[in-house]
């Protein structure tokens, strides 16, 4: 149903639904953001070798990547709230684990179930919503889209603190208490859910159009899948190289103390508060989204080319404004929704758009490194980082058609069925 169409009140039937998807959400990102600041506190009393920090390092991207390209099958098997029931069982379980490890292979083992867990709830939110709230999509999204940022920006404020005042274990620990907290109201819904499916015997038709096992596979088939995955790569290549890289470019291109590097670190996190809040509401009214890749891509251009080209001169300038530019993630999530016509479309879409864009996304930090050690400088590192962005050209364009997946596929079918 349409957003603008009798809307009902938020908690109308499905209390338990929102209060899930927020405490996921305030999930997602702890198990990535609480770790590094105090790596060097956990490698005192754990062995950390340059290949368990290597490992440690590259996992949420691949992790996210391989597990998103498979949830779609897992949400066949055992639906959604079930699903979701899951992920928050495997943070919770992960992170009470990680925290107690008493070796590094433990630690690993632990933090890939925690970013499995993670990467169930990436995929499945955006779904989760549609179901739930397809009268306040744009609303639902913007809230649990700044939840995601407080995931990030809480536990990076709060792990060295914690880790000084109570110990490493503790600061690692204490959100596995959220996680936890997640597995009641999704208890509650898979058991209103069931009941439902059983009282209401569901549409066989659309049943059959939530199991359709080969709807992946024509994804990438689809222009307007291409387009959502590229606008979601965009900004998980520039946030995953800046987070990896930005505290070292500050410091050596900059010149900014190691204090001020992680300061402004900080300081682009915290971009993405505004963006989270405006983006979907945005994307909501706009009747060409492709505006919005435009503005990313301009203030990508600036943002890194004054890192690139003047980055002595008002860093903290260059870094705000690159911290702008993924303002693509959650215009990707509302595109997820708003471009999808069924909860089998907004699943399989959403398990493609992560899943490939996370395995993109996993390339840059790599490869940003090695242009800096090939260079000596990091110019040709961030304007790597600008021709990727270029891709939001061609993804604007087919964003700015307004088609609908579903269509596009049927589209694409027609011309190629036999006459």
């Amino acid at each position: 149903m349409p957003e603008d169409v009798r809307p009902l009140p938020i908690w109308a039937g499905r209390a338990a639904a929102l209060i899930g998807v927020l405490l996921v959400a305030l999930s997602l990102r702890s198990s990535v953001a609480g770790l590094s600041p105090i790596i060097n506190l956990v490698a005192k009393d754990v062995a950390l070798d340059p290949l368990v920090l290597g490992i440690v390092g590259a996992a949420p991207p691949v992790t996210f990547a391989l597990t998103g390209l498979a949830t779609p099958w897992l949400s066949r098997r055992l639906g959604l709230e079930r699903s979701l029931l899951l992920a928050a069982a495997l943070m919770a379980v992960g992170q009470f684990t990680r925290a107690l490890a008493p070796d590094s292979a433990l630690l690993v083992v632990s933090t890939v179930v925690t970013l499995v867990g993670a990467a169930i709830g990436n995929v499945l939110l955006p779904p989760i919503v549609k179901r739930y709230f397809p009268d306040r999509i744009t609303q639902v999204t913007t809230i649990y889209a700044v939840f995601i940022s407080l995931s990030t920006a809480l536990p990076a404020l709060l792990a060295v603190p914690f880790a000084n005042a109570l110990g490493w274990r503790f600061s690692l620990g204490v959100w596995f208490l959220i996680a936890l907290s997640a597995i009641a109201p999704w208890t509650v819904a898979s058991v209103s859910h069931l009941r439902r499916r059983n009282a209401e015997r569901e549409n066989p038709a659309t049943d059959a159009v939530e199991s359709e096992p080969q709807l992946e596979a024509r994804l990438f088939r689809s222009p307007v899948a291409w387009a959502i995955m590229i606008t979601f790569s965009i900004s998980s290549i520039n946030v995953y190289a800046m987070f990896a890289w930005l505290p070292s470019l500050l410091v050596t291109s900059a010149h900014v103390s190691h204090a001020g590097a992680g300061a402004l670190l900080a300081l682009y996190s915290i971009m993405g508060f505004p963006c989270s809040l405006l983006v979907p509401w945005l994307a909501g009214r706009m009747r060409n989204v492709g505006v919005l890749l435009y503005v990313a891509l301009g203030v990508l251009l600036v943002g890194d080319g004054g890192l690139a080209f003047f980055p002595t001169v008002a860093p903290a300038l260059w870094v705000a404004i690159a911290g702008l530019g993924p303002l693509l993630f959650p215009l990707s999530l509302v595109l997820i929704n708003s471009r999808t016509r069924t909860h089998a479309g907004s699943v399989a879409l959403s398990g493609f758009v992560q899943g490939v864009g996370y395995i993109i996304a996993a390339i840059s930090p790599l490869t940003f490194g090695l242009l800096e050690q090939a260079t000596g400088t990091w110019t040709l590192s961030l304007v790597f980082l600008f021709v990727l962005s270029l891709a939001a050209v061609p993804a604007g364009i087919i964003l700015s058609r307004g088609r609908v997946l579903e269509d596009d596929l049927a589209r694409r079918a027609s011309r190629s069925a036999p006459r």
